[in-house]
């Protein structure tokens, strides 16, 4: 079935790289004046007259857009029990996250809210039909103090992250509902590390100061420096992005100057903990524990100026002491994604030295430690305003979002699928096989699937009125949010082996992207060895052939591929280029084409890749 007309995601959402940066140099000064001592209102009353006083931060980080609890494995945490098993909890949901952070804050008059990027963007369809423009609503009603830019806070370029900061309707698409104008995040966004091309200037503000009753807090915001291999071309367009420790270092004695010396820095990239339970002690010093990753590095070079680091972009749960460089107990936080987890951090000030007084997550002598990431549990009371909210724009939403396109026997994992060949994977990569197959259409004989493109499992059971089974257009597109366009482009065998040999090399070594492949397409990967080695090239098959490095194949993929993106700049090196329909459509006219209510469509096998670990 076809996109449905007028509001939805294939109006195509990329700015015209003339309107680009118009709005952002207006950006900061349109902020309010007072922006950056805004939100001073502490959540609470109370006084403390002794020289140090407790503050709460609260944060979170890569909500994306998930209003309504994630479907499926997505929207679950893992909890490791008393006894060493471990159990999936059902977790996150807008409703539950505002009721979380609420209660929390009873009792601390001194309670700061912060995120770590990525709260909008390859969001489910409630939010991502309407530019994201519900989520931050949400965020405002759940009194966000400042967030840092994430990678995806750049999909649809800097004018329209401009507009979700100081508000106006959508300049295609208008205002959403009538005679209300979207009046922008009530918080600021924070983005130290990205300037203009033009004049070297940053794009918005690069840190804030929190203050109550004499108390100072500084918060600086980057997001990662690789944000421009990570989003479409468009996004990042007249933008450069730069270091994060040097630009965390640089502010940081600017705050310093001013008299802030209490520093928090909020960072768009993250690190993989050695377990994915959220109640892991990311501090025990077993073989194998702990912390791995950028942020790790990033840690260390980052000045002893600031006093903790929220963080995000991996989607992993995590609380853990990394020393700074004057060999400081720092902590280091992360809290999932999705809304599912929140971390509680208490920071102690010292009134006289206007500082934070350093102790590592597990103090000595203290009951409690001193931060610890909290399950969004669903079987609380749920918030009202956001029960309101989703179902205002679930109302909306409705004519599109509940259409059926195709019907499946049993979940078809992709974002909870831990696999390095995912079914959800396999099933996106045959459709756009079959889509771009036709000469006409490009005469694709083979397709790849970038792993983060794929945002969510399709789920069994249904999450409305539709019935189990049923793919509605609403939870197509939360699998496929970006609607990106699909290319089919010359590459030789040399080229294709080469692009497989990037999965596991350069910038992917040490973090594989294994690309989904189209049905005929195998190959071994051996992850016992290193680099590129892990690719075994005599394996490579397509349609039983081994790939001849001079003979010329015709391959699809999305833009985002075709573009060198996530460090595939083999693919970046395609000819004859022929642009076909969205990513989304081709999802749904496979959808419609191979299943019916009496023969659902059956999870793919994921036997394409060989894997030896």
């Amino acid at each position: 079935m076809s996109a449905t007309p007028q509001k939805n995601r294939a109006s195509r959402r990329v700015l015209a790289a003339a309107a680009g940066l118009a709005t952002v140099g207006a950006l900061v000064a349109a902020m309010p004046a007072g922006a950056q001592d805004r939100h001073g209102h502490g959540h609470g009353h109370g006084h403390h007259k002794g020289r140090t006083v407790d503050v709460q931060l609260l944060s979170f980080n890569d909500l994306h857009g998930n209003l309504e609890p994630p479907a499926g494995s997505a929207g679950t945490v893992t909890e490791t029990q008393p006894d060493g098993t471990t159990k999936a909890i059902p977790a996150g949901g807008v409703e539950y996250l505002a009721s979380s952070l609420r209660t929390a804050r009873k009792g601390h008059p001194y309670s700061i809210t912060a995120a770590g990027g990525d709260m909008v963007g390859a969001s489910p369809l409630l939010s991502g039909l309407f530019h994201d423009e519900p989520t931050i609503e949400a965020l405002n009603k759940i009194d966000l103090d400042v967030t840092t830019v994430g990678n995806h806070e750049f999909d649809e370029g800097a004018s329209e992250l401009a507009r979700l900061q100081n508000g106006g309707c959508h300049p295609e698409e208008g205002c959403y509902e009538k005679g209300k104008k979207f009046g922008g995040a009530d918080f600021p966004y924070l983005a130290a590390n990205v300037t203009k091309e033009r004049t070297g200037k940053p794009i918005l503000k690069p840190y804030t100061v929190w203050k109550k009753k004499g108390v100072k807090i500084g918060f600086i915001g980057v997001t990662l420096e690789g944000t421009p291999n990570i989003v479409t071309a468009n996004g990042v367009k007249g933008l450069k992005f730069h270091d994060e420790i040097e630009t965390i270092n640089k502010y940081a004695k600017e705050l310093n100057r001013q008299g802030v010396k209490s520093i928090v820095a909020l960072i768009h990239e993250g690190g993989a903990p050695a377990s994915t339970s959220y109640n892991y002690d990311c501090d025990s010093s077993g073989p194998g524990d702990g912390i791995s990753g950028p942020i790790t590095e990033i840690a260390k070079g980052i000045t002893p100026k600031v006093d903790a680091l929220v963080t995000g972009h991996t989607h992993q749960a995590y609380v853990c002491t990394i020393p700074d460089p004057a060999g400081n107990p720092r902590m280091v936080t992360s809290a999932s994604s999705f809304g599912k987890l929140y971390t509680d951090t208490t920071l102690t000030y010292d009134r006289r030295t206007k500082d934070i007084v350093r102790t590592s997550v597990k103090s000595a002598g203290a009951k409690n430690p001193r931060s610890t990431n909290h399950v969004v549990t669903r079987d609380q009371p749920r918030a009202n305003d956001m029960t309101a909210l989703i179902a205002r724009w679930n109302a909306l939403a409705a004519p599109i979002a509940n259409k059926p396109q195709g019907y499946i026997s049993a979940d078809i994992n992709g974002r909870g699928s831990t696999a390095l060949e995912k079914p959800l994977g396999d099933l996106i990569a045959d459709a756009q096989l079959e889509g771009l197959a036709p000469a006409d259409k490009g005469g694709a004989v083979v397709a790849l699937m970038n792993p983060g493109g794929i945002r969510a499992d399709l789920v069994h059971k249904a999450s409305g009125a539709e019935g189990d089974g049923v793919v509605t257009y609403g939870e197509a597109f939360t699998v496929q949010p970006f609607t990106n366009m699909m290319n089919v482009v010359d590459l030789t065998g040399a080229q294709l082996v080469t692009a497989l040999q990037q999965q596991v090399s350069g910038s992917n070594e040490a973090s594989p992207k294994i690309l989904q492949v189209s049905k005929g397409l195998t190959y071994t990967l051996d992850m016992t060895k290193s680099g590129a080695d892990r690719v075994v090239t005599d394996t490579i098959r397509l349609n039983g052939e081994a790939i001849d490095p001079a003979k010329t194949y015709r391959v699809a993929m999305n833009e985002f591929l075709a573009g060198g993106g996530d460090g595939f700049a083999a693919l970046g090196e395609g000819t004859n280029k022929l642009v076909g329909a969205s990513d989304l459509d081709m999802f749904n006219a496979y959808l419609a084409a191979h299943s019916t209510a009496e023969t659902p469509l059956a999870p793919p096998a994921a036997d394409r890749i060989t894997v030896i670990q």
